[in-house]
């Protein structure tokens, strides 16, 4: 008996000594808010903030799977192309976690249990696409349908080719007075249409009212004549077009008013919105963050400003009418599109708050606009840039600057700055940088080889910020690598482009005189010369501008021969979350890890390895006050981060006690 007891009593001091017995308990706090994730963003501006604080900063270190599933896109035959990527947000939608798939599924998912409840699938006809995501998809309910009827509630799906479908969010069926048989071709109400088509739909649509509004992707450097980027709302009930805007001017008059050359105008195409829109229903305006004209690197066949390309583009969401826009690049030569959505939130100036429009950008620059007028409401000033040496090329003169917001990566790099592991390597990447044109951002693209830095990765990418709006914050990851730009005489391109290299790039841009060559600048031993780090992820005041914290994010010691303790950061493709807990979420490194940070210092809580790499933006819900927080993210890989590839949908949360 004494014996026993003794025992018992040692076992007792040994839990409580090593916390053990009572950390589910401490891991899972019971009550507490009850929030869902109705929109790709989070919410209708993008902010990508969760109210949940079951997950904080003190117990994040203890997060475990809670489920897995696999979609099942790869086991298909033949296999899906290399280039393909699962890059989904899911949405919460009536109790389901609902997902696109890049061959045109959607899923809806037991949220508690990952077990699937209905499943669509729009058969594609061909497998050749410029690119190859599917990111989200949106929901709308219909007020005039009783609560039980077929589509009351109905999920607005776009597909790789271009097809806009209406499922009912309950059983998956299409919704039969939508289009077609449930289905709008969006490729019918472009302005003008190559063959092959190079237009695909990778953003998710969103909902405004009676509307769904779709953007576009149209495939880089092919042609000048590329397909318009026209933006186009349809019915959100029968399918039908109410509007399109066209971001490249149709006419004479309004092409001279906009900054291009009549004829010009006429030619090119492109300057679509490829990334997620925004919505602020309340003010009835839609936000479009456009890409460049076509081609990307030789402007010479469409001198001028091009005003509307590569801006943030404020639409009366009824109408389609114009309210304003701000260009971020005059004439862009460098594919520097507006990557990310436009993330709507409030500055407080003087203790009111203001409400505006953040937008990140490839360049690192970080733009903040009035969301009424599109004034900055952080500074910005015109500087001037360098000129062209390409004969028929005109590049702007001058390009905008934010003047008081913290720069998310450098913009310049010198070849005394660069990395390399060894006096060997670190020559050899010297010698390189020195070799190109390098006069700082914006040197443009030339025959001899151009330095772009940052370079067509970002800067900040399709994967945008979170907001937290509470600790006044704006969270972003960004890619620090620069690039080769190069442009090849149409004589000489089809010789070189057999020249090929392990991430080298070769476009005709056809209906120019040159095509192109773009590559990462690799050292020998396959590192960037740029210096580490090559990932970050970046805090700034949402207030002041100023930064707050950055670290590198992502570390390589299974990737390159670096020392284990040695954390370069790395590129990634996606994004973060926050949550009131005071946690940063993310996946999207190159590493393949799934992480956790403190958003107020940037420490690294949490790690852990996914089954593939996890380059989407994740999302979290909670269903009721005594259910787990869900962390929910696609593990898809990306070919051309390296990645591995895989059709899993992860799920972590809190142990359950």
């Amino acid at each position: 008996m004494r014996r026993s007891f003794r025992h018992s009593l040692l076992f007792a001091l040994t839990l409580i000594l090593t916390g053990a017995g009572c950390a589910d308990e401490a891991a899972l706090p019971s009550g507490g808010g009850v929030a869902g994730w109705a929109f790709y963003g989070g919410n209708a501006g993008g902010e990508r903030y969760s109210p949940l604080d079951q997950i904080d900063r003190t117990n994040a270190a203890a997060l475990e799977v809670a489920w897995q599933i696999r979609t099942g896109d790869l086991d298909i035959d033949p296999p899906p192309p290399g280039h393909m990527a699962f890059q989904a947000t899911p949405i919460l939608v009536d109790g389901r976690l609902i997902l696109p798939t890049p061959l045109g599924r959607v899923l809806a998912l037991d949220p508690k249990t990952g077990r699937e409840l209905w499943r669509f699938d729009a058969t594609f006809s061909e497998r050749r696409f410029p690119e190859f995501a599917s990111r989200g998809v949106a929901s709308f309910v219909d007020s005039t349908l009783d609560e039980n009827a077929l589509c009351q509630t109905r999920i607005l799906a776009a597909t790789l080719e271009s097809l806009l479908y209406a499922i009912d969010a309950r059983t998956g069926v299409s919704c039969e007075g939508f289009g077609d048989d449930g289905k709008v071709d969006l490729r019918k109400n472009l302005i003008r249409l190559p063959v092959p088509t190079r237009v695909t739909i990778s953003s998710a649509p969103v909902v405004v009212g009676d509307l769904v509004v779709v953007g576009s992707a149209i495939g880089d450097n092919g042609r000048v004549d590329e397909a318009r980027g026209v933006v186009r709302a349809y019915d959100v009930r029968t399918g039908d077009l109410v509007w399109l805007w066209d971001p490249i001017p149709r006419d004479r008059a309004q092409a001279l008013r906009d900054g291009w050359k009549p004829d010009h105008a006429q030619r090119t195409g492109a300057a679509n919105a490829w990334a997620p829109l925004s919505v602020d229903p309340e003010r009835d305006l839609l936000f479009v963050p456009t890409s460049s004209p076509s081609p990307d690197y030789y402007g010479g066949e469409r001198l001028g400003s091009n005003r509307h390309a590569n801006s943030v583009v404020a639409l009366r969401a009824s109408t389609g009418e114009l309210v304003w826009a701000f260009q971020l690049v005059h004439h862009d030569l460098w594919d520097y599109d507006t990557p990310a959505q436009p993330t709507l939130t409030h500055v407080r100036r003087d203790g009111h708050d203001i409400p505006v429009v953040v937008q990140t950008t490839k360049t690192g620059l970080v733009f903040v606009l009035h969301r009424e007028t599109g004034e900055p409401v952080f500074p910005v000033e015109e500087r001037p840039v360098p000129a062209s040496d390409i004969p028929g090329e005109q590049a702007w003169p001058t390009q905008p600057f934010p003047t008081a917001m913290a720069r998310l990566v450098p913009n310049s790099m010198q070849p005394e700055e660069a990395f390399g592991l060894t006096p060997y390597d670190r020559g050899k990447c010297r010698d390189r940088i020195a070799s190109l044109r390098n006069e700082g951002l914006f040197t443009p693209p030339s025959l001899q080889g151009t330095l772009a830095f940052p370079g067509v990765a970002g800067g900040s990418n399709w994967g945008g910020i979170a907001i937290d709006p509470e600790r006044r914050l704006i969270v972003a990851n960004v890619t620090n690598l620069a690039f080769e730009v190069r442009l090849i005489p149409r004589a000489d391109f089809e010789r070189e482009r057999e020249n090929k290299g392990l991430l080298r790039e070769y476009a005709p841009q056809e209906g120019t005189p040159y095509g192109i060559m773009r590559e990462p600048i690799l050292g020998p031993f396959f590192m960037p010369c740029t210096p580490p780090p090559w990932g970050m992820l970046v805090a700034v005041s949402l207030d002041t501008g100023a930064e707050v914290w950055r670290r590198p994010f992502g570390a390589a010691p299974d990737m390159l021969p670096l020392p284990a303790w040695f954390e370069p950061g790395l590129p990634s493709l996606g994004g973060p979350f926050i949550t009131a807990g005071g946690v940063i979420l993310i996946g999207a490194s190159m590493d393949g890890r799934f992480r956790a940070f403190d958003v107020e210092t940037g420490e690294e809580l949490f790690r852990d390895k996914l089954p593939a790499g996890g380059n989407a933006t994740p999302m979290t819900y909670r269903l009721g006050p005594d259910e787990r927080q869900y962390i929910v993210i696609a593990a898809g890989g990306h070919g051309k981060l390296g990645t591995r590839r895989g059709d899993y949908v992860v799920a972590y949360a809190l142990p359950d006690s």
